[in-house]
């Protein structure tokens, strides 16, 4: 929750007179909340957890418990806050959800968050060691601290028993004095840390043992770090909520969901009986902005093969918006394909063996009747300006390669998961108040640029075609994979036991 208004700022100098020239400083102490965070507020942290891990009935509770968590705040103690705050979010979450949380939810919220100025101070101290001592539980912030900034931490501890989170807190709430007796004991050979950084009262128990501290002043406005200059970076990220959820945003999200619901509803319902070539304007009538750029390839001539359109992969729809961009049905080749999704789509969804050759041959066949095939050779859909590695199969068949560069725009709620319910990552999607797609059709390989033809490898192909996908979209080609995303985030390879599954997916 927010600092009180109290703090006594002429203890400490402010951060702003720190001098990195002055003399070589090797460890250091801070704050999270308020302090490397421009933000002095965890709630929409556990607000996160409680719906990611709890559900929405969790998260709405802990939204109209939020005033009374406040008051408890000013009026009583931080630690009595807080208490309340961790038993509404964690009693009897399972452990392992909420660790998944941590791991693949909260760390781009807190990534998007952190103060170039104190951060800088902090980086700077790199030489030694360094340590965040928070109030906020350790198991809510440790694989953003430790990626991230790389520290050291020291957070509140909570009780566990077969599993779960009793909800209750073991040893005390760390604050005052308990964040002192930490600093301590992680700096028990005597030397205390050479900077101390925090921003309220409640951080000067711990500030004063360091050799020299600093306030950082409540600033929600602060400049924040540039992504490059944290530790590590967002590729990989889960969870439904677009915006960081403060309590305006979190009530937004929870009160439109039956409302977004019924709007993709009446979207699917409207469209899917509209010829293919007119549902771009049912998309206009219902609030879906849709652009399309570049040349679409031309209709297959009767007794031709088609083309193999391979797209870049944002959401469980990138091949239904290329019909809709096209105006006419093309086929999505899956590996999976839940039967809500199947039942919501206009196009033909082909699943697929994991069996190489078999595979390669099923598409194949798609090809010489005619169709135009839709693939996605990222294997899973990736949210921010990246590229995962291209699979070479779709190179080895055909020399009708098109290019797709998608784009897709969401406001409220993302239209992927790694975690959750796939069956509604399309309703996700068509949930958003004003959700968008740029569709852009790219020049087809020339001969000279394919397997067939040119004589080059399939993973130069596909490597050809990542980067000319990614400079369209001014997106970072990468060699990660589907496996690295579901491993970050799911703990598993993202793909379901089968006899002879070789973990590979096209669409």
């Amino acid at each position: 929750m927010a600092p009180r208004a109290t703090v006594a700022m002429s203890r400490f100098p402010p951060v702003s007179s720190y001098d990195a020239a002055a003399r070589e400083r090797r460890t250091a102490a801070s704050d999270l909340d308020g302090t490397l965070l421009a933000s002095s507020s965890a709630f929409p942290y556990y607000f996160l957890v409680a719906l990611e891990a709890g559900g929405y009935l969790r998260a709405l509770a802990l939204l109209l418990l939020a005033p009374f968590i406040l008051l408890l705040y000013s009026a009583v103690s931080e630690p009595a806050a807080i208490g309340l705050l961790v038993f509404a979010t964690f009693a009897g979450l399972r452990v392992r959800d909420v660790e998944a949380v941590a791991r693949g939810v909260l760390p781009r919220h807190y990534a998007a968050g952190v103060r170039a100025d104190s951060w800088e101070v902090f980086r700077g101290c790199g030489a030694g060691r360094r340590v965040v001592v928070t109030a906020s539980p350790a198991v809510m912030v440790a694989p953003f601290v430790r990626e991230f900034l790389g520290a050291e931490v020291a957070g509140t501890e909570l009780g566990t028993c077969c599993g779960r989170f009793t909800g209750l807190i073991s040893g005390g709430v760390l604050v005052a004095g308990r964040k002192r007796e930490v600093v301590e004991r992680l700096f028990a050979g005597g030397d205390m840390p050479d900077v101390g950084l925090g921003d309220r009262e409640s951080d000067h128990d711990f500030m004063a043992i360091c050799k020299e501290a600093y306030m950082v002043p409540t600033n929600k406005r602060a400049p924040r770090a540039a992504a490059d200059a944290l530790l590590s970076s967002v590729v990989f990220h889960d969870g439904r909520l677009v915006r960081r959820p403060d309590p305006a945003q979190a009530l937004f999200a929870l009160v439109y969901l039956p409302v977004g619901f019924a709007l993709a509803v009446l979207r699917v319902l409207i469209s899917l009986p509209v010829p293919p070539h007119l549902v771009r304007h049912t998309y206009r009538l219902t609030g879906i902005q849709l652009a399309v750029r570049g040349t679409p390839p031309p209709a297959p001539r009767e007794g031709s093969p088609g083309s193999l359109l391979v797209c870049n992969h944002r959401t469980a729809l990138d091949p239904i918006i290329v019909a809709v961009a096209l105006g006419r049905p093309v086929t999505c080749v899956t590996y999976s394909v839940s039967r809500l999704s199947t039942a919501i789509s206009p196009i033909p969804a082909v699943a697929l063996a994991r069996d190489r050759e078999a595979d390669a041959a099923r598409i194949a066949a798609l090809l010489n009747s005619g169709r135009d095939v839709v693939v996605c050779p990222e294997g899973t859909t990736c949210r921010e300006p990246c590229l995962l590695r291209f699979s070479a199969l779709f190179a080895e068949l055909t020399d009708r390669i098109v290019p797709v560069a998608l784009e897709a725009a969401q406001s409220t709620y993302y239209g992927s998961t790694a975690r959750g319910w796939k069956a509604m990552d399309p309703w996700f999607f068509y949930m958003n108040p004003r959700p968008g797609y740029k569709v852009t059709f790219l020049p087809a390989l020339r001969p000279e640029e394919t397997c067939g033809a040119g004589g080059r490898s399939a993973v130069d192909v596909a490597n050809h075609v990542q980067a000319v996908i990614g400079k369209e979209l001014g997106y970072r080609c990468t060699t990660l994979t589907r496996k690295d995303k579901y491993m970050k985030l799911a703990g598993n390879d993202g793909t379901v036991a089968a006899d002879g599954d070789d973990g590979k997916k096209l669409a």
